[in-house]
């Protein structure tokens, strides 16, 4: 699964760098799309049409602006000034699959918004250390949901991380919030995607008329980071790692 996580990573490294006031978010969907054909890989979002959405998705990339937060469906808007936006890809290459999401600002960052993408950060850098032969996906889910905690945000458990491998979505899953101690025992060459994902002020959530979208009830805006980890006796090993920068 390297490669897939090699190729993710390095595509959503060329969208971080691509995303910039006035450009759409359909340029950025056709880059990643591009990116595909080169490499002769599969979207595993085009086709996918999964009990919550209301049709096959479509696009090949989510992109989540301001007070959208998850599985935001690529349209005509052109990014401004102060956005947040979310970007989350995942491919198959050679039958494998990774997952992976980052969140940038465009032009001029508030500082409410540099403090949730930094949270959301923290919070995944704390579940892939947790992510340990021994231990169970309820010490990632802790790991996880203490971070949002003691930074004062509230965590929605309704999506989460999941397990990676042939498709995109297995089990187990992976919330964002629970107990130690409880849950899957984590064993070696289990790979998963942990993505904690938080909204400024609430964790009830709502769907756009494009049946996918995912926004905050209040309007507030959110942050959401990922990475595709196996899960190794020497430790775990994000797949999806970028170069920092």
């Amino acid at each position: 699964m390297r490669a897939a996580g090699r190729f993710v990573a390095d595509v959503l490294t060329e969208l971080k760098s691509r995303a910039a006031v006035g450009v759409n978010l359909l340029k950025l969907d056709a880059i990643a799309h591009e990116m595909i054909r080169a490499r002769g890989a599969e979207s595993c979002y085009i086709d996918y049409h999964p009990s919550f959405g209301a049709s096959p998705f479509g696009k090949v990339l989510c992109t989540s602006v301001n007070d959208a937060v998850l599985h935001g469906l690529p349209h005509d808007y052109v990014l401004r000034d102060g956005d947040l936006v979310s970007l989350d890809f995942a491919a198959s290459v050679d039958g494998w699959v990774a997952d992976s999401a980052v969140s940038v600002i465009v032009g001029t960052p508030r500082p409410e918004d540099l403090r949730v993408i930094e949270t959301t950060e923290r919070a995944l850098d704390a579940g892939i250390a947790a992510a340990r032969v021994g231990s169970r996906v309820g010490d990632i889910s802790a790991a996880i949901g203490q971070v949002a905690a003691e930074a004062g945000y509230s965590v929605n458990t309704d999506f989460g991380g999941h397990g990676v491998g042939r498709t995109m979505h297995g089990d187990p899953h992976v919330a964002n919030n629970g107990r130690p101690n409880r849950g899957l025992p984590l064993r070696a060459g289990l790979v998963i995607a942990i993505e904690p994902w938080f909204l400024e002020s609430t964790d009830k959530i709502v769907t756009d008329p494009d049946g996918w979208t995912l926004r905050s009830a209040d309007g507030s805006r959110g942050a959401h980071s990922e990475h595709t980890v196996a899960i190794t006796e020497d430790g775990p090993i994000v797949l999806t790692a970028r170069a920092r920068g």
